[in-house]
């Protein structure tokens, strides 16, 4: 078989329900890095690799998907959709694609972004071995994901997020490589928590010996919270100077140098735009204001006098004047789990209006639509279209 034959599989149908608010009206996968979005890292490191036939599983929110994507032929490849109309985890989206992919074909997760390098060798190892083959990674989280134990290059367990592990744990990479044998073994999978995992689907080939391996050590970036949307945006913005792009910054302005910014992006007199920033289309940042380590997404606006340090901004909010996000270290509750000194200033939802002079406490989570008063204080989490006033 040619290598360019192998189909590559994006699981993109997740709903992200940690990243809330920024997945509910966009799916995890469409969640911007650098101005772009995840999905489309993932994609352009497979035309990279040579591959020319994409197929995506989508589910939630996958008109975002659609409408970006198309046919793929942007980004030199074929794209064909398959919907998980109901989610029932990784392994149960893979085999969504039994009747469209038929031989060795990747599976790919479209959160993560990798270097094409990879994709390259799973392919290979699958075509020169023929069984199912996993990437693994050192990590520093490795009970966020699943732990893989090797002897050699053999792997002889793949536990799912276990609660103690070594800081230099191998995880699974989330590159794969399989042929049609996958199908039956995931009709043969014991459901978890009414889920599927593929995890648990490769546990059976653990027994028998047969999985190959391919380690790596390149680029791997993962957004599984809030906050790493920051890291991961950090990770990826090239450091450029001023451009083209920053033609509508005053002349007073000060710009670092690894900032990216969209197109028609106003920045005002004095305004200080601090490093590993993104501004996304059509976002105006007023005089004197201050962003820093922060994301803020289209149509934003960042009134005079604000500061914003470490933090997500959505779509359409806008931050009153002299209202302040200091950043620094919180502790966040994710889904009942408590999350401590994180770096994280916090997030402004989709369409939120915050007032003039508020203090957003670090850690702070404000839901889409929220209304914050003028000259209040908030922490915590506001769920969307709540409503803050004085007193």
């Amino acid at each position: 078989m040619n290598d360019r034959d192998v189909p590559a599989v994006i699981l993109a149908a997740g709903e992200g329900r940690r990243l809330t608010p920024l997945t509910h009206r966009r799916p995890k996968p469409m969640l911007p890095v650098a101005n772009r979005p995840l999905l489309e890292y993932v994609v352009s490191a497979i035309a990279e690799a040579g591959i020319d036939r994409v197929v995506m599983v989508v589910g939630h929110r996958q008109e975002r998907i659609r409408t970006h994507f198309r046919d793929g032929d942007d980004w030199g490849v074929t794209i064909e959709y398959v919907d998980q109309s109901t989610r029932l985890g990784t392994a149960h989206a893979v085999s969504q694609v039994e009747d469209v992919v038929h031989g060795p074909f990747l599976v790919l997760n479209g959160d993560r972004i990798v270097d094409p390098s990879l994709i390259r060798d799973v392919r290979s190892t699958l075509l020169e071995s023929g069984s199912p083959v996993v990437s693994v990674t050192p990590s520093k989280r490795p009970s966020e994901y699943g732990v893989i134990e090797l002897d050699g290059d053999r792997i002889v367990s793949i536990e799912e997020k276990p609660a103690a592990v070594s800081a230099s744990a191998l995880i699974n990479a989330g590159v794969y490589g399989f042929d049609a044998d996958i199908f039956r073994a995931i009709y043969e999978t014991p459901q978890e928590d009414g889920e599927l995992a593929i995890t648990t689907t490769l546990a059976s080939y653990v027994e028998t010996g047969s999985i190959s391996t391919v380690r790596y050590r390149g680029t791997w970036l993962d957004v599984s919270h809030l906050w790493d949307l920051l890291y991961v945006t950090a990770a990826t913005i090239e450091p450029k100077g001023r451009d083209g792009s920053f033609e509508r910054t005053h002349e007073t302005a000060t710009t670092a140098e690894d900032v990216v910014v969209g197109t028609n992006v106003r920045i005002g007199p004095n305004a200080t735009i601090d490093g590993a920033t993104a501004l996304g289309d059509n976002v105006t940042v007023g005089a004197n204001a201050v962003v820093a380590n922060s994301v803020v997404l289209a149509d934003a606006v960042i009134e005079p006098g604000a500061i914003v340090r470490d933090a997500v901004v959505g779509e359409s909010a806008r931050i009153g004047p002299n209202t302040t996000l200091p950043g620094g270290s919180a502790s966040v509750v994710v889904e009942g789990e408590v999350f401590d000194d994180v770096e994280f200033g916090g997030v402004v939802g989709d369409t939120a209006r915050v007032g003039g002079g508020v203090t957003i406490d670090p850690g702070t989570i404000v839901g889409d639509g929220v209304r914050i008063d003028h000259g209040v204080s908030v922490g915590g989490r506001l769920e969307s279209e709540t409503l803050v006033r004085r007193g």
